[in-house]
């Protein structure tokens, strides 16, 4: 499914992913009070239906635009590449393997002496990790050839699951440190 919105246009940014996030806030802002349904309360159904869907439209977008994941995402998308998460499996058996270990080592933590600090550490992993990925994702997309936007698509995958994995972590921090 392409969007057929480009979020960036709606918020007259140049697609990249980096972008300025204070400007981003303040463009959603300023969208908002344009196109608030409160703005069009005695105005005709059609225009209230417009205004409704064309609110709607600049909250998808702000959501997609301050999250950089869904924000590579987008741009992919504007690109032509469909990202069939549930649907396509990462096909590098290196990162596959990897996944396996982290998710044994997370099952793992409860039967160790101090699973607190073990936790920690596997955060510290994943998150290093999911840096290392970020970075690598943004040099794909400011490239912009089906090559790198193909790979940057992968990445994308993997960063899904890293973030996953991070809020796992989190929970069984939260639950070992409720015991």
């Amino acid at each position: 499914m392409v969007r057929s919105m480009n979020y960036f246009a709606l918020f007259n940014l140049v697609p990249s992913f980096e972008i300025d996030n204070v400007a981003l806030s303040q463009t959603y802002q300023t969208l908002q009070k344009l196109t608030h349904p409160d703005k069009f309360a005695t105005a005709s159904e059609r225009e209230k239906l417009l205004s409704v869907q064309k609110n709607a439209q600049v909250n998808d977008a702000y959501q997609v635009l301050k999250s950089p994941v869904s924000r590579a995402e987008h741009m992919l998308e504007l690109r032509g590449i469909e990202l069939k998460h549930e649907q396509q499996t990462i096909q590098d058996t290196p990162f596959l393997m990897q996944q396996m270990e982290w998710r044994e080592q997370l099952e793992d933590m409860a039967s160790l002496s101090d699973p607190l600090s073990a936790l920690e550490a596997l955060e510290d992993e994943i998150q290093a990790k999911l840096k290392g990925c970020l970075t690598e994702l943004k040099a794909l997309l400011e490239k912009n050839t089906p090559e790198q936007d193909q790979h940057a698509a992968t990445l994308v995958r993997k960063v899904k699951f890293l973030i996953k994995l991070r809020s796992e972590i989190e929970l069984k921090e939260e639950a070992l440190s409720d015991i």
